[in-house]
């Protein structure tokens, strides 16, 4: 296994966040997917490092932008009973930044993605009702610039994934 010093070293050479994607930090990835809370000491017993390097390599993937540690929140126990995704179909003069910066401070927006496809945006939304899934259509509607919108209510969440890995 690399010492800390041979990967530091090595590590100069390197550019980007691809050059910190050496197999000890994937391993790291891998076991904070597992369990977030995983302390680094326990890491680094099973990576062969001091928990000094290990939170020091946490820090860079996460200044990176390669990783981020959050708590995940299941929206059913918040609440939140109604999820839907909705297609954006934007016109062809619309300011796409104008129009994801609305968006962007709707509350039951959970994510964004500009998509080349049938539709030029599609938004994940969690409402506890109805009513309130009608009120978050009628608000992204009324913004200038949508053309259409499109709703697929979920019905059951089949799966959903935090362990996709690294290459």
């Amino acid at each position: 296994m690399p010492t800390e010093q041979t990967h530091d070293e090595s590590r100069r050479n390197d550019t980007g966040p691809h050059a910190l994607l050496d197999d000890i930090n994937k391993v790291i990835i891998k076991q904070l997917q597992e369990n977030g809370r995983r302390s680094y000491v326990s890491i680094g017993k099973s990576v062969g490092l001091s928990e000094a390097a290990v939170r020091s390599r946490v820090q860079r993937l996460t200044e990176a932008g390669i990783i981020q540690i959050v708590a995940v929140t299941n929206p059913l126990q918040l609440g939140f009973t109604r999820q839907a995704m909705i297609g954006v179909t934007i016109g062809g003069s619309a300011n796409l930044d104008e129009i994801l910066d609305h968006l962007k401070s709707v509350y039951n927006i959970d994510y964004i993605v500009v998509t080349a496809g049938r539709f030029d945006l599609l938004l994940e939304v969690f409402s506890s009702s109805d009513d309130e899934l009608l009120s978050v259509v009628t608000t992204i509607r009324a913004i200038d610039g949508v053309l259409r919108t499109e709703i697929f209510t979920y019905l059951t969440l089949a799966s959903q994934r935090y362990d996709f890995g690294v290459r």
